[in-house]
């Protein structure tokens, strides 16, 4: 806080700067500060010397920030802080740096040492109230980089997620697994673990176990380099180009391609524009996945949206008109802004793998190690539309040969198609179009190939491996047309239909209309479904016909919510079965308890029940279930639960928080406050609670980045938080580690005073909670640790008395503890300073 002493007195001078400059010629670069200060009355001197100022602070004609400063008469710059940093381009660790270097005291003119980021002088103007910092790099025009810079030194850590699953029931073998997926940063190189111990419910009911991963790889710029034992997934492709036939589970050799992951996502527009047409003044809101990304002002008649701020990749998104607080128009979008190709001069991407089949430390196959295996898939930019994809490996002495092409027909149609051969085994084939339009979207799909799948395991993203039930040898097809049509902003109507060949012969039709309103003063959503679909074993192979109609309506806005239906469909002996069911929900907030759920339904059978409840802990979160058939009474449920180990150095933490499987950090937080709660937020988009203790935020990997500390909620209590702010650069799998003070903090007014009664103006008053500087008069005020009140007076980096205050024996108006005068001299000290001011 400052008072309008120094504000008053930065107008004065202002305009008598001003005034200045207009009898006289316009200030040199080179003029000093002493020179620009002679021109100045005498009485505004103490208004420019040793007193806060307010300044605009640029790097190399770049904006930095609004802040506050000392200037003194050694043609010195000190930095109070930054108040105002909200248009700046530059970034926080780039701020940051700076700050640290100004809050020392930088001497105006040249740099001659300790000059961060190739600093080559910093000046004043008076008649601006600017100070310029030049750097080697301000008459070079800045270059897009294409690639992030890797950490210096690398980074060292580790994250290990843990993942439990189980089921079971009434005549039902337990199942269950355990996977673990760690990822460990040893310099700029990041380490792989990923195995699994698992059992199934059927009749193989033996313990599997298996290591999918263990592998060490670098990230390079455009491209990686892996090496150990993998699997030979397709990294850093724009399409994966599918094959037919078993491809090499896991593989003890070396891998090649492309990569991503040190690529910069730079501000480009999407590649097909985006128009709006507004009858005034307007806003337009973009939401993806029903989370809003941006919003913009548009004017009245035919507008194009800026994508350039909107994040890379192909996506739909929702696009909202709002006009005087009222949607007037929903549109579905497409963003094209392909992350994979922002230089097309580099139209070639490619995985390369080779080694040896291998099974380490695996019971899952039955088949020997040692077979060798080769694999390439690459994609070509053909235009900036078409992308054309090839794939060849060589499995067990079969050639695997695949080929696709990804047209982007129009701003609204693309088309993609594939065709696979491998030897012995047959011919597969895939086409895809999708039409979208205003208010909906058609999606025609048909598949075709010969599958022999007597003896496969189907791999789940996670390593999981999984015996096919329902195995099939011959030819299997299956065309489908999809139909998603917006009737208008509160319903849309679904319709597939569907002809399949293979595991399930026979047509199939789904049609559903959905809409949105409002019951009794709730948001509600009705949904009425009808469907025709081919028979299986849960239906007798009879046909599975039917009818639902459902209603979700929230009761009220803490987290309560019903659902009810009702309809008809197929039973498991092919018979009608009339159905009912009514499920209630509640959401629950600052509770182990998540949510929970009951449901009740009524069918042919009988009566059922089931309840769910998603819970989380610091240490671990997950959910559980069970049910109870109407079919057989028999109950059965389930159990899931994930914890990620963090390891930094000697510091480790057990955390609920979900690993993004990239990088991390440990923060301990001590607090002088009970029961609070601090928000952590990642410019990259994550966020988490802190509590006191040990905590784990997730970050991003390869680029710099920082996270933001404050209060969570609306009710900010009187305390500081130190720092408030802090940066990282890791590699995937590094873990850093940070400390956080919570200081109950008070307001002290007072003044400043030296040994003669005299007023100190422009010296540091500084204690664990903050730092002020005392004004001409020698007022200051700060926020002042309760439990370390201690004052130290500082001027030219020399520490010139200090005061151990007395909260409770001072007058005090709310949060503003006022300690009146204190006289500074090197033997001060607090009982001695207040047993004077008593005296006097």
């Amino acid at each position: 806080m400052f008072s309008m002493t120094p504000i008053a007195g930065a107008l004065a001078l202002f305009i008598c700067a001003g005034a200045l400059a207009g009898e006289s010629k316009p200030a040199n670069k080179s003029v000093s500060l002493l020179q620009q200060a002679e021109g100045l009355p005498a009485e505004f001197h103490e208004f420019f010397f040793d007193v806060p100022l307010a300044v605009r602070v640029e790097v190399d004609r770049q904006f930095l920030g609004e802040a506050m400063i000392l200037l003194t008469r050694d043609e010195r710059v000190t930095l109070i802080n930054f108040t105002d940093t909200r248009n700046s381009d530059l970034s926080s660790s780039e701020r940051d740096e700076w700050a640290a270097f100004m809050t020392q005291g930088a001497a105006l003119g040249a740099c001659n040492s300790g000059c961060p980021r190739q600093l080559q002088s910093v000046h004043y103007s008076l008649e601006d109230s600017m100070v310029s910092l030049v750097t080697a790099n301000a008459e070079r025009d800045p270059q897009a980089r294409l690639f992030h810079d890797q950490p210096e030194g690398g980074s060292h850590g580790m994250i290990v997620r843990n993942q439990l699953n189980v089921s079971g029931g009434q005549q039902q073998n337990i199942a269950g697994r355990y996977g673990v997926e760690a990822a460990a940063s040893l310099g700029n190189w990041t380490n792989t673990f990923n195995a699994q111990l698992s059992r199934m419910s059927g009749m193989d009911t033996g313990i599997k176990h298996a290591v999918h991963e263990l592998h060490t790889q670098r990230e390079l710029e455009g491209r990686f380099i892996r090496a150990g034992y993998f699997t030979p997934s397709a990294q850093g492709l724009t399409r994966s180009v599918r094959t037919i036939g078993r491809g090499p589970d896991t593989v003890m050799g070396l891998m090649y391609g492309s990569s991503d992951s040190l690529a910069i996502d730079n501000a480009n527009p999407s590649l097909y524009p985006i128009t709006v047409t507004a009858n005034r003044q307007a806003m337009v809101e973009i939401y993806r996945n029903g989370v809003l990304i941006n919003s913009q002002q548009v004017a009245s008649g035919l507008q194009t949206l800026d994508t350039r701020p909107l994040p890379g990749g192909i996506y739909e998104v929702e696009v909202r008109l709002v006009e005087d607080g009222q949607v007037i128009t929903t549109t579905s979008e497409l963003i094209y802004k392909p992350n994979n190709w922002r230089n097309p001069e580099n139209r070639w991407r490619y995985n390369l793998f080779a080694g040896r089949e291998s099974k380490l430390l695996s019971n899952w196959q039955e088949r020997d190690d040692g077979d060798l295996t080769a694999g390439a898939a690459f994609n070509f930019l053909l235009h900036p539309r078409v992308v054309l994809g090839l794939s060849a490996r060589q499995v067990k002495e079969q050639m695997q040969l695949g080929t696709s092409a990804d047209w982007t027909v129009g701003e609204k149609t693309s088309l993609y198609t594939s065709l696979s051969q491998t030897k012995g085994e047959g011919t597969g084939m895939e086409v895809q179009g999708v039409h979208r339009y205003n208010g909906g979207s058609v999606v025609l799909r048909h598949q075709r190939s010969w599958l022999d799948t007597r003896n496969t395991y189907e791999v789940l993203p996670d390593g999981t491996h999984i015996r096919q039930r329902n195995t099939y040898n011959g030819q299997t097809s299956n065309t489908s047309l999809s139909v998603n049509q917006r009737l208008n902003s509160k319903s849309s109507l679904s319709a597939q239909v569907s002809q399949s060949q293979g595991y399930n012969e026979g047509l199939g039709i789904d049609l559903s209309w959905t809409r949105n309103a409002q019951l009794f003063g709730n948001s509600a959503d009705w949904r009425v479904a009808v469907f025709d679909r081919p028979g299986t074993v849960g239906t007798a192979d009879q046909r599975n016909r039917g009818i639902d109609i459902s209603l979700r309506m929230a009761l009220g806005s803490d987290g309560h919510q019903v659902t009810g239906s009702v309809g008809q469909r197929t039973s498991r002996d092919g018979g009608r079965d009339p159905n009912a069911s009514v499920t209630y929900r509640r959401d629950l907030k600052d509770h182990v308890l998540q949510s929970v759920s009951a449901t009740v339904s009524r069918d042919v059978y009988g009566t059922g029940q089931a309840g769910t409840a998603d819970f989380k802990t610091d240490q671990v979160s997950g959910s559980m279930h069970a049910q109870r058939s109407s079919y057989n009474g028999q109950i059965s449920g389930g159990l899931n639960l994930d914890s990620t180990l963090a390891v930094s150095g000697k510091k480790l933490v057990l955390s609920s928080q979900v690993s993004t499987g990239e990088a991390g950090m440990i923060v301990d937080v001590e607090s002088d406050l009970d029961d609070i709660e601090l928000r952590a937020d990642d410019f990259a988009g994550t966020h988490a609670t802190l509590r006191p203790g040990r905590n784990f935020i997730p970050v991003s990997a390869y680029k710099n980045g920082t996270v933001n500390f404050d209060f969570k909620g609306t009710d900010v209590p009187a305390a500081a938080i130190q720092p408030a702010r802090t940066t990282y650069h890791l590699n995937k799998g590094g873990v850093d580690y940070r400390q956080v003070r919570i200081l109950k903090t008070v307001t002290v007014m007072g003044r400043l005073l030296d040994a003669s009664g005299k007023p100190l103006k422009g010296h540091h008053v500084i204690n664990h909670a903050s730092r002020g500087v005392s004004e001409v008069d020698g007022f200051f005020s700060m926020e002042l640790s309760e439990n370390s009140p201690t004052l130290e007076v500082r001027h030219d980096s020399q520490l010139l008395c200090q005061f151990r205050l007395d909260p409770a024996s001072q007058r005090r108006e709310n949060d503003v503890l006022m300690v009146g005068d204190l006289r500074c001299h090197p033997d001060t000290l607090a009982e001695a300073a207040y047993k004077s001011e008593k005296a006097s």
